[in-house]
């Protein structure tokens, strides 16, 4: 009697077991659930919705400025990006994604320590980081680790130099300044043009060397440059006086659109009207709080994206119920950023189980092997990293971009 309840217990026991360990397998590969709708990205936060498939999910880091000066590129660039994620998920294919994000502030050091974070969470592909500087300093911790990189907006090309893991989705700060000056001398040749542009910035002085270069090429009139730093960019008065002086009638303003604003203003205020031509890093002015519109009319950019363009409609709507907000560039190449790179993982047939470093090495030559139908254009790439596709003229009128 004895041996027979001894083996009942020892069979209960068993049974218990069994059921308090569950069938794990449909909770691989889950993702923390993403911020709540009109949320932008918090820094640590685990992105990205529920995946429905049962496989592992890809772990992708995004990194970009949450807070500090730059929080709105960043914050533009993730949320995008969160958007592809959540529609990619939502296929329930075999790939899918777990996405988290680590704020840098726009600093090198930072970034870096964030990178160290999504690593030690298991990173197997970075989006990321959304400016220059300090993706040029995570580039070298990414090549060496083997962790494929696509930096949704930094331009320099020091980014991805001798790093053939590294791949931009914005243009280049060199083919920024060569189209600005090419359209310039298409379209308005007999302007006298003055460049005010930030010196202590890669990609302002950039996208200056390769205006002035073409310019030169194309005959074009610079009457004058000037220049300023991150420490004096909220006074302007002396260098616009300047350029009044000389005559210019077009300012190049290779420059992001926050010193912009200031520009615009103290030009306002001094009765200086020239034409105001800038670049990508424009984009965005529209939606900076507490700025006058109306002082943005007449401006002229290149850009590849513009949330006016009917085609554009089904991811506007998506951001601004989101976030609450109209989407700009930043927010289009953090979506085109996901989609690469989900392009490039059905390309390659690489799979969630296998290792960042393993992984990498299959991606790097499926990128300069596929085509991306993206937001900002028909996106390929090279095996240096830069990507190609059109950019397009816009003029700011009643406060909407419309096509120059």
């Amino acid at each position: 009697m004895k041996k027979l309840l001894a083996l009942l217990l020892a069979l209960a026991m068993m049974l218990a077991l069994a059921a308090c360990g569950g069938d794990t397998a449909s909770d691989a590969g889950s993702s923390s659930d993403g911020a709540a709708a009109g949320d932008s990205a918090d820094a640590g936060d685990a992105e990205g919705g529920d995946t429905t498939a049962t496989g592992a999910a890809f772990k992708v880091g995004g990194i970009g400025p949450l807070t500090g000066d730059n929080a709105t590129y960043g914050n533009a660039a993730m949320n995008g990006a969160k958007i592809a994620v959540d529609e990619i998920n939502a296929l329930g294919g075999d790939i899918q994604f777990e996405f988290q994000v680590e704020d840098d502030v726009g600093d090198a050091e930072t970034s870096v320590n964030a990178y160290h974070a999504l690593t030690d969470w298991g990173m197997q592909a970075l989006i990321g980081p959304v400016t220059t500087t300090p993706s040029i300093a995570v580039a070298s911790e990414a090549y060496a680790d083997r962790v494929l990189a696509l930096t949704p907006s930094a331009s320099s090309t020091d980014v991805t130099a001798g790093k053939d893991n590294m791949f931009q989705i914005c243009f280049t700060d060199p083919n920024q300044g060569l189209a600005s000056a090419d359209y310039i001398a298409e379209n308005m040749a007999e302007s006298t043009i003055g460049i005010l542009y930030r010196n202590d910035d890669a990609y302002s002085q950039g996208i200056r060397d390769s205006f002035v270069a073409e310019a030169g090429e194309k005959g074009l009139t610079i009457a004058g440059e000037w220049t300023f730093t991150e420490d004096t960019q909220t006074d302007f008065s002396v260098q616009l006086a300047a350029a009044q002086a000389a005559g210019v009638d077009l300012l190049f303003l290779p420059i992001y659109y926050t010193p912009a604003s200031v520009i615009l203003n103290q030009a306002n205020s001094m009765g200086y009207a020239p034409t105001f031509f800038g670049v990508d890093g424009m984009d965005g002015i529209l939606a900076l709080e507490g700025f006058d519109t109306s002082l943005a009319e007449g401006v002229m950019l290149l850009t590849p994206f513009s949330a006016a363009d009917e085609s554009s409609a089904a991811f506007v709507a998506a951001y601004q119920e989101a976030y609450g907000e109209i989407p700009n560039q930043f927010a289009a190449d953090g979506y085109d950023a996901v989609y690469a790179l989900y392009a490039a993982i059905q390309q390659a047939g690489v799979t969630a189980d296998m290792s960042a470093a393993d992984i990498c090495e299959a991606l790097v030559p499926a990128m300069t092997e596929i085509t991306v139908d993206g937001l900002t254009g028909t996106l390929s790439w090279s095996a240096n990293g830069e990507v190609s596709k059109a950019p397009a003229a816009y003029i700011i009128q009643d406060g909407v971009y419309v096509a120059a």
